[in-house]
């Protein structure tokens, strides 16, 4: 079969990012795109990533008339986590102008998989949820062989119209062995291009990886568990040889890695450490961890050793009520000693924060303002609390949502249920962190020339 595969998060809608000018491929499409070349189907790649406007794959529809259009968003970023309103308004113009030339549409996102009525009367035909390779593998060999329909509700993973209703089969299992999946093919993109970005911008090449799946820890305000509450993790060699290609192939010289959590298995940091020695092979990369995993079993001096360069926490908040509303499972103590064990290592600490979730009044966020300070991170994003579909934390505010329930875009930050203050304030909140941020930095670093720049710039 002829499939045009595309994602809905496109770069050139979101302002915040394209100032970043740090683009990475769109990872999800690119592991659904390797499967189905090795089923032999012939693949159209369309990244959404570099694209000039949205209506490129509408033109891309018309132009290719594919036997089926894939909508996979990209689940290893949490941008497309965040189910932004540009993202649906994109999905659903692609549906329609499939629907239009007599095209089956198949969609993989999670605003599909909580919101699957916007996407099935724009005409969508079939709604993968949970884990999406053996899916897929499964739905195409049905439509190539013709038998779709009669055979479709023997899928699991899927959600398609039945009399009228939308029917849902059983949820399907994921995959534990994470080595068997085919790693993404980065020659579907133009990878010379992101090189080219990456240079200018920043000195260094880099590009996102994946190693592990799912999360077993319970914060009840995170993108629920696309994989269920489970972990399962590549296997340290089998990443090492991802990153020995990447490195001889297209001369990457610095890497993302998107896991939620950055080796939890007890032992996988250590061996990773130990095969990246042997064979010779360390390349800087930024991952995200939790303060509690990193301050034991000498986790950070591992995570050095292969090559870590900057350490992501999900600090969220100073203030331990807040941290325990969220059932983080964390404690201040260990954000605090987290982020020195980091430092004194010589690597660099970054927080994410988030303000305005139920119950933070202004002693939380005094704490919060405090922890940034004491700890000075060497990053720092600050969000504010979104409320996504199918976690907890959505279900105790979706009374006190307005019309509004979804960001425009990642700089939105809008609050879209009722805070302690008023939406308003939260924004000046943010601009007002950031610049106590920069200014303490830049005073405990001595780097006065900046501070010059801050004040009259």
């Amino acid at each position: 079969m002829k499939i045009l595969i595309g994602q809905s998060y496109f770069r050139i809608l979101d302002a915040k990012e394209l100032e970043r000018q740090m683009p990475y491929p769109p990872l999800g499409a690119l592991y659904a795109a390797a499967v189905l070349e090795s089923l032999n189907h012939e693949v159209i790649f369309f990244d959404a990533m570099l694209a000039e406007s949205a209506q490129e794959f509408n033109k891309k529809i018309i132009k290719e008339k594919p036997d089926a259009v894939l909508i996979y968003d990209d689940e290893f970023n949490y941008l497309t986590k965040m189910c932004l309103s540009n993202m649906r308004g994109a999905a659903l113009s692609f549906i329609k102008t499939a629907k239009e030339n007599n095209i089956k549409t198949i969609v993989y996102s999670s605003d599909a998989t909580d919101f699957s009525q916007f996407y099935f009367d724009a005409g969508c035909d079939v709604i993968i949820f949970g884990e999406g390779e053996v899916t897929l593998t499964e739905v195409f060999d049905l439509l190539e062989k013709e038998n779709y329909e009669a055979e479709k509700f023997t899928v699991n993973g899927l959600k398609f119209i039945n009399n009228g209703k939308i029917h849902s089969t059983e949820t399907r299992k994921v995959i534990k062995d994470l080595d068997i999946i085919a790693n993404p093919d980065y020659d579907f993109v133009n990878i010379d291009l992101y090189k080219k970005i990456w240079k200018e911008n920043h000195g260094y090449f880099s590009l996102n990886i994946s190693t592990t799946r799912g999360c077993p820890y319970r914060c009840n305000w995170c993108a629920k568990p696309l994989y269920g509450q489970v972990y399962n993790s590549r296997s340290p060699r089998h990443v090492v040889s991802q990153i020995k290609e990447l490195k001889e192939k297209y001369g990457v010289e610095h890497l993302w890695i998107t896991d939620d959590i950055f080796g939890l298995k007890p032992g996988w940091i250590k061996e990773f450490s130990e095969i990246c020695e042997k064979e010779k092979i360390q390349i800087p990369y930024k991952c995200l961890s939790r303060p509690d995993l990193l301050i034991k079993n000498d986790t950070v001096k591992y995570l050095i050793n292969s090559g870590c360069k900057t350490i992501w926490l999900g600090a969220e908040s100073g203030s331990q009520k807040i941290l325990d509303a969220m059932d983080k499972g964390t404690t201040v103590e260990q954000i605090y000693e987290a982020a020195k064990q980091i430092h004194n290592a010589g690597r660099e600490a970054a927080f994410f924060i988030q303000f305005g979730y139920s119950g933070e009044d202004w002693e939380d966020i005094r704490l919060t303002r405090k922890m940034i300070i004491d700890c000075m991170p060497d990053d720092v994003g600050i969000s504010v609390s979104y409320p996504l579909p199918g976690t907890k934390f959505y279900e105790k505010v979706k009374s006190e949502m307005n019309t509004k329930t979804n960001w425009i875009d990642s700089d939105d930050l809008d609050l879209m249920f009722s805070g302690t203050y008023p939406k308003e304030f939260y924004k000046l909140l943010h601009r007002f962190v950031h610049a106590e941020y920069r200014l303490f930095k830049i005073i405990k670093r001595k780097r006065w020339k900046k501070l010059l720049h801050l004040v009259y710039y």
